[in-house]
């Protein structure tokens, strides 16, 4: 009993301690590939914010034209507009098919792993990693990723340095830590689940949802939203991906924010949304696991 509690203890230390600060400091050149380097100047973006913007409208948008019999409260509250900007997409998509005709006709629907491969190439899934005690992973399951694109979100609620998160962050190994002190809390158990579903509900206006809190069940929506399950790379496995921070932009679509995996935790909205995305490093095959850099240097 001792021996298989030490060793559980073990484990668990050994996901934890990338997140445990003397750890990081006493460790943190000892392990080179854990370390991005990037100029002060590009403030750590891979790729520009309008190729992140453009890549999830794209996707958020195929998701919401694949959904579109349970948006019917939605788009009687969006302007004409909008309305005929969703009409030319179902169009392509299902040529002589109305738009209101769609709504009643639709049998079925595609998963959202479907709609990411149909919409960029690739789909990604949670899965055992391959790695020894790591526990989930994240994996490459259909298609391929070419380098520079968005493979991945990091879910979860957004604590300002200043917001209380002591409870929240207790044993929790999912924290990430933006360059500015913002906080992400990834956790889709315990404490973290209770706080990002209150949240959720509280930023509700009527039919629309200001986020996505399907990433918390086996069932996701965003199928995009697994990116708190990429483990760290080490000196085998180097990093194929990494993180980029994203502010979501005031103009941001409100009927596709239902999609956004991240709740801002206080009220303010004075503050943008910070969300974080994973952008492949390489090209990155089928069945290939995704490896993070878990610190970024910038220098």
């Amino acid at each position: 009993m001792p021996a298989r509690l030490l060793r559980g203890l073990w484990q668990r230390w050994r996901r934890y301690k990338y997140r445990f600060v003397p750890w990081i400091a006493l460790n943190l050149n000892h392990n080179p590939r854990t370390l991005r380097y990037v100029p002060e100047e590009s403030k750590d973006k891979v790729i520009s914010d309008e190729d992140v913007l453009g890549t999830l409208l794209k996707v958020f948008q195929a998701l919401f034209i694949n959904d579109f019999n349970k948006q019917s409260d939605i788009l009687t509250m969006l302007p004409e507009t909008v309305k005929s900007k969703y009409h030319d997409l179902l169009s392509v998509q299902h040529p002589r098919v109305k738009l209101l005709e769609y709504r009643h006709q639709q049998q079925s629907t595609f998963k959202p792993e479907e709609i990411l491969y149909k919409t960029l190439g690739f789909s990604v899934a949670r899965a055992t990693s391959s790695l020894i005690s790591a526990g989930k992973g994240v994996f490459v399951t259909r298609g391929s990723v070419p380098k520079g694109a968005v493979v991945s979100m990091y879910p979860g609620t957004v604590y300002q340095k200043y917001e209380p998160i002591f409870f929240q962050s207790i044993g929790n190994p999912f924290i990430f830590r933006c360059l500015d002190g913002v906080l992400i809390d990834g956790n889709d158990k315990g404490i973290s689940k209770v706080v990002y579903r209150s949240c959720s509900g509280r930023d509700r206006l009527g039919p629309f949802k200001m986020s996505d809190s399907t990433w918390l069940t086996s069932e996701i929506c965003n199928p995009l939203a697994v990116g708190q399950y990429v483990n760290n790379c080490s000196n085998d496995r180097a990093a194929n991906v990494c993180y980029q921070e994203f502010d979501v932009p005031a103009v941001f679509p409100i009927e596709l924010k239902q999609y956004l995996p991240n709740i801002a935790y206080s009220c303010d909205k004075q503050s943008p949304l910070r969300c974080v995305i994973l952008v492949a490093l390489r090209d990155i095959k089928q069945g290939e696991e995704l490896f993070s850099n878990y610190y970024t240097i910038v220098s």
